[in-house]
């Protein structure tokens, strides 16, 4: 392949969520893989969706995971601009193009106009109103009114829309990289409104014009976006780009988790105090009553056993309207595409970086808030609906560029896992360098008031990173390698410490303080000669000297620890604490 042009194209409504930044991973790893360029552009043209700071969170996010476009919005590049909203007279021209070609038509019909038609079709039992090939003879266009109608309407200035004019009784077919060949009949589309009344275009006409304009080679998106490939298809047709249509490649969802992974006694009240509260936000206007308490007990009983619940949710002639309701419900919020609502409602992040938003969109804690690493969140997503065909699971984001293919990518929807995840993080923690720890863990240890050098902190990562599944938890697991044991594991020290503890004990610091080389191989040469000197276990001697250097039975080794601490710390440290222990069951 040659000149390959991919582009990432987000709409700022919002944060970022992982199946955006999972979209933009296999963008930039196609790229990579064949010498091409990563595209990124921003598509604002729902204005009314808009929302302050979305943008540059999708940059900052794209920047933390390690996704670095090389042409696009922030970048510069051939095509700028590369925000839509900047494109707006790009836009029209094509627009008036199609229309005066005979391939799209002005559309005159007012909102009250296009629900009394909606009105009219669920009379007659058609619910699912169309403005199609057969609606549309019905309506005011300039398909049916009078040429000199359609003119006086522009020049008084009356509100319109540019529709795209779908031919009749056609089969639109197509190949996707990862689907094959994919049709649509024509009767099952319906003319999409191209430019809206506000003269801002909607994401078909933008889109596409976009794409041919920047050159796009490939188009990689997410699933939700194949049933509008028809339409995209006739606009590449309308406008006699055919030739260097874009190849499509459309991935699979990325699901919720399996309930059993997450329900448990502790969690299914909240998570049905949660359920409850959606099922009646979004089903206030049903016009039969719900009862809140008995669907609440409903949802109850059906977490209850979570490896039953997709036989539970089955439909039977004899269920009622509320609970066919109910059950559809579930099937959505249990079994369906992972969203933003369900990180709230389940306690796992959806989104790459933190989001302080409002409304709705208030405050939500990104995969680098809770402690990940980017590459390990990198990897974990590349999994996510691709697999390599091997046994290797830790990829570098250049061994997934290496490796990458389209035809390895599943059809089928990718079940979110956050235990994986947080697997990918540990596995990457054990491997960091230890100074780039410390350097990323640096503002907490200065949030909590600790003071120690970049050498100490970077000795102390080493010694937590085996031990911890997020960053924090290398300082938040260890407060006793930065300051004084501030808390004694009491039970431990009743069960341990006796009263004729205290002569073996000093002595024990004695022989520790004559050491010529406080290491941790030789201290523990050292401390075994002793115990052996002295008839004692391992059990007797090494608990003790774990709780008098970090108040807990957990922790690093207790000579790597007395390493890190030093000589004089280490020996204050037990002294101190024998007086405790001698307190404590005094």
């Amino acid at each position: 392949m040659s000149n390959i042009r991919v582009r990432f194209a987000p709409s700022p409504t919002g944060a970022l969520h992982i199946g955006g930044v999972r979209t933009a991973l296999y963008n930039y790893l196609f790229t990579k893989k064949h010498g091409g360029t990563f595209v990124l552009r921003i598509e604002d043209t729902d204005q009314g969706r808009y929302v302050p700071g979305a943008e540059n969170y999708i940059i900052e996010s794209l920047h933390w995971c390690g996704i670095m476009p090389t042409e696009g919005q922030g970048i510069g590049g051939p095509h700028a601009p590369y925000r839509q909203s900047d494109r707006k007279d790009i836009y029209q021209k094509y627009a008036l193009e199609l229309v005066a070609n005979g391939k799209a038509y002005y559309a005159f019909d007012t909102p009250e106009e296009l629900e009394a038609a909606r009105n009219e079709a669920a009379a007659t039992g058609n619910h699912n109103f169309k403005y199609d090939t057969n609606s549309r003879k019905a309506m005011k266009t300039s398909l049916n009114l009078p040429a000199e109608e359609v003119q006086r309407r522009l020049d008084a200035g009356n509100d319109y829309v540019i529709r795209l004019k779908v031919p009749e009784n056609e089969v639109v077919t197509f190949t996707d990289l990862i689907r094959g060949e994919v049709s649509f009949a024509t009767s099952e589309l319906d003319d999409k409104v191209l430019m809206k009344s506000d003269g801002m275009p909607t994401y078909h006409l933008a889109n596409i014009v976009d794409d041919h304009l920047m050159e796009i080679t490939h188009v990689i998106r997410g699933e939700e976006w194949l049933p509008s490939t028809g339409h995209h298809v006739l606009l590449y047709r309308a406008f006699g780009w055919e030739a260097t249509m874009p190849a499509f490649s459309h991935l699979p969802l990325i699901l919720k988790p399996s309930p059993d992974s997450y329900l448990t006694k502790s969690t299914i009240p909240t998570i049905t105090d949660a359920l409850t509260e959606e099922f009646f936000k979004k089903n206030e206007k049903q016009d039969f009553a719900i009862d809140r308490e008995k669907t609440k007990n409903q949802i109850l009983q059906i977490l209850q056993d979570a490896k039953s619940i997709s036989a539970q949710l089955k439909e039977n002639e004899k269920d009622s309207p509320d609970k066919i309701l109910l059950k559809e419900f579930l099937k959505d919020s249990l079994f369906g595409k992972l969203s933003k609502r369900d990180g709230a409602r389940l306690g796992f992040p959806v989104f790459p970086i933190n989001w302080e938003g409002s409304g709705d969109d208030s405050i939500y804690k990104g995969f680098s808030g809770e402690g990940f690493l980017p590459e390990a969140v990198v990897n974990f997503l590349a999994f996510l609906g691709w697999n390599p065909g091997t046994e290797q699971e830790i990829f570098s984001l250049t061994e997934l560029s290496e490796a990458f293919s389209l035809e390895k990518i599943s059809r089928s929807g990718a079940r979110f896992d956050y235990n994986k995840a947080k697997w990918y993080n540990q596995q990457y923690l054990h491997a960091a360098d230890d100074a780039e720890l410390a350097r990323l863990v640096q503002p907490l240890v200065e949030a909590k008031g600790y003071q120690v050098s970049d050498e100490y902190l970077a000795k102390a990562c080493h010694l937590m990173k085996g031990r911890a599944t997020f960053l924090p938890e290398l300082v938040e697991q260890a407060p006793f390698l930065f300051g004084e044991v501030q808390t004694f594991d009491n039970d431990n020290i009743a069960k341990r410490w006796k009263p004729e503890s205290r002569s073996i004990f000093e002595a024990l610091a004695n022989h520790l303080k004559a050491q010529p080389e406080f290491v941790a191989a030789p201290l523990e040469e050292s401390v075994k000669a002793f115990m052996n000197e002295q008839g004692k276990k391992p059990g007797e001697i090494m608990p003790i000297l774990r709780l008098a250097l970090a108040g807990t039975m957990q922790g690093p080794g207790v000579f790597e620890m007395m390493e890190l601490l030093g000589r004089d710390a280490s020996l204050e440290r037990l002294a101190r604490a024998f007086n405790y222990f001698d307190a404590q069951i005094g």
